[in-house]
Parts: structure tokens; sequence; C-alpha cells
């Protein structure tokens, strides 16, 4: 198998990454095409160190990663805990990779048109909506999977690792070109409750009618009707979400048909509610909830089918894991019983993935990025 993972919660970095690099040699072989490596914060401080080990006893072509709140790999988080995730995939002779730098413009622009984008950043100063418009118009479909760095809490905290350069900004990644054999999926762990509404006024990311009455006032009416189950009204209180239709042309919506937003908040004067993204006049939406029951769902359905990839990346939301779900490991065990692949991954401050065609940043959601040996 050309893809190999492994795990190391040593507390001893030097000992850690030993430990985790020496097992993807012996299971691949040495100069991989690409590796990933993600550490917790435990070990962000010798993160120059621990790639230069792994870029020593691999001899990848390219190495991208960063430090994060947790990271994981086959069937197992690290939640709190030092750990050292590393990922190794070798594609072949006709495949190519070339190493991604932004917003450097000299290491952004790929030799080759490339199929896909691994990426991970610094929530505090890169803005991925404006690269995605770029990369959008440059290479139109191209998927983006990848996620923030969450070590830290405040800029300048983060740490990301490029080759042998680590640096606290911008992005890094790995372009992925012709001969290698990926497909995204992303989970976005939410539910439909309700009915759908079009959008008969709005602002920005302000709406405030909903089917030619106030936003707010058709939610608490689906609230207090009982339009939706006790169960979900309860969810309302804990979190609210909307769903904006990807597809208008369908002739009903269901789970996986929306791009999931945050509810922010609600004006109870003029009736409007708020949303974290822009909504379009005419556009039609449904709100959502989220619990771990929808998010455990949903991720295996999404997963379905893709048994016959060879290897993955996972990047989780740092608002999954045990504050999700209540018990340790489950988005790396699902992975693993629906795909059951080397795997490796973190727990993002934002995730990336395309949902419909279009790359957006997402919250409390699973993308994934799966390969095949072609």
């Amino acid at each position: 198998m050309p893809f190999a993972s492994a795990l190391s919660v040593h507390p001893v970095p030097a000992i850690a990454v030993g430990e985790a690099a020496g097992q993807v040699l012996e299971a691949l072989g040495p100069e991989p095409d690409l590796v990933a490596l993600f550490v917790t914060p435990h070990h962000g401080g010798a993160l120059e160190d621990v790639a230069s080990a792994v870029r020593s006893i691999l001899q990848p072509r390219t190495l991208f990663g960063c430090a994060a709140v947790s990271v994981l790999g086959v069937r197992q988080e690290v939640e709190d805990e030092p750990g050292i995730s590393v990922w190794a995939a070798r594609f072949g002779d006709r495949a190519q990779v070339a190493p991604a730098r932004f917003p450097d413009p000299a290491a952004g622009e790929p030799p080759f048109e490339p199929s896909a984008l691994l990426l991970v950043g610094d929530p505090y100063s890169f803005a991925p909506d404006a690269l995605f418009e770029t990369l959008a118009g440059a290479h139109p479909g191209l998927p983006i999977i990848g996620g923030n760095a969450s070590a830290a809490f405040g800029p300048g905290g983060n740490r990301l690792v490029l080759d042998g350069t680590v640096t606290t900004n911008g992005a890094v990644g790995a372009f992925l070109g012709p001969g290698v054999h990926v497909t995204t999926v992303v989970s976005q762990g939410c539910r439909p409750i309700g009915n759908p509404y079009v959008v008969t006024k709005s602002e920005r990311n302000v709406i405030y009618e909903l089917a030619g009455r106030p936003a707010l006032e058709r939610l608490l009416e689906m609230a207090r009707s009982g339009v939706v189950p006790e169960e979900d009204v309860r969810l309302i209180n804990q979190g609210l979400h909307l769903g904006q239709v990807i597809d208008e042309h369908k002739d009903r919506f269901e789970s996986g048909d929306f791009l999931v937003r945050n509810v922010l908040g609600a004006d109870q004067e003029v009736g409007a509610i708020a949303v974290g993204a822009e909504v379009e006049l005419g556009q039609t939406v449904q709100f959502h909830v989220r619990d771990a029951r929808t998010a455990d769902e949903d991720l295996r359905v999404a997963l379905d089918g893709h048994g016959a990839a060879g290897g993955g990346l996972l990047f989780t939301c740092n608002g999954r894991g045990r504050r999700l779900f209540g018990q340790p490991d489950h988005d790396a065990e699902v992975f693993d019983e629906r795909v059951g692949a080397p795997v490796a991954g973190f727990f993002a401050a934002g995730e990336f993935g395309p949902v419909g065609g279009r790359n957006f940043v997402h919250g409390f959601t699973a993308s994934m990025a799966l390969f095949s040996d072609g």
C-alpha cells in the first residue's frame, strides 16, 4: 500500500518523532512524494527540530504541516496530551506534487495544472476566502481541503511548516497534480428542521424577512407551534444554524443540499437575524440543528462507499471530539470503520472543503481528502 501513518504520544519530542517517523519508514520506505506532519502544542516549540528529523528519516519530496490543539491517527485522537502524527504517500512515477506557500506569489502557483490543494493556515493572518476566489478564477473547480492551525489563541502563536521552513503566518500546503487520485468529502454534521423559506429581504449577512415575514418571527413560530419536536427546540437553544441551498433547481431539499452557517444573533426590534455569511435576496434557506447523533450519522453517511481509498487526511473541528460526542476518538474510529486506511489529521479552527463545487471555510465540520493508488 502506497500510504502509511503513525501516531506517537510520547512526551519527549525526539523520542516521539523517532517512533512515528520510524514506523512510517518501515511501512513505506524512504523518499515518499508527500509527508503531512501535525503536532500538539506540547511539541510546537520544537517544530523545527521535529520537521528536520522527519525530513532526515523519510526524505520526502514535500512536507507540510502545523501545530494544533489536538492531532489524530488511526482510531485515535490525542486531546490535551502530547502527540505527533505523521502521514506519508507515494503516488507513483507520473504523479506531481509541489509545495504551496501563501501569500508568497513565487510559491503559490504550481508548475502544472493542479487537481487539488492541501492547505493549512494561520487564522489570524490568512484570509482563505480571498485565496479561494483567486484560485477559482485561475483553476476552476480546484478542490481545497485542510484547515486552520489551532495551537494558539492569538496572532503569532500558531506554527506552520513547509519543507525546512517554519512560519507563524499565512498558509502552507501542497498542490497535487496529474497522477494523484484524490476525492474530497465534507461532513457538516447538521440536519434541517422546519420548512425552507425564500429570503425576501436581506442586507449582506442580515436576514430581515423570510417569505414576506420577519425572520425572527418565522423562527419563533417554528419553535412554538409544534412544527418541530421538543428535542429540536432544545437544540435551537443550544446553538442554531442556517443552511443556504446550493442547487435551487431541486424540487426538495435534504441534508447535504445546504451550505451550513452559524446564526450569530437576532434583533428583536426589527425581527432580523444575522448569520455567518452573506445571504442573497431570493435564496432558499432552512434552519438547521446539530447534535452528537446527527454529526455521527452524517459522517457515516458521507464516508459510505469510500472503502476503496488507500489513505486519507482528516481535518475535524476543534469543537468536535470529546466536547461534542462525550467520548474520545469518535471521528478517527468512524473513519477507520468506513474507510480502514492510514489516516492523519488535526483539530482545526475552521475547516476547508468544497460544497457544491465551491470551496468554503466551515465550522464543526469534518473535511477529508481520500486517496487511491489509481
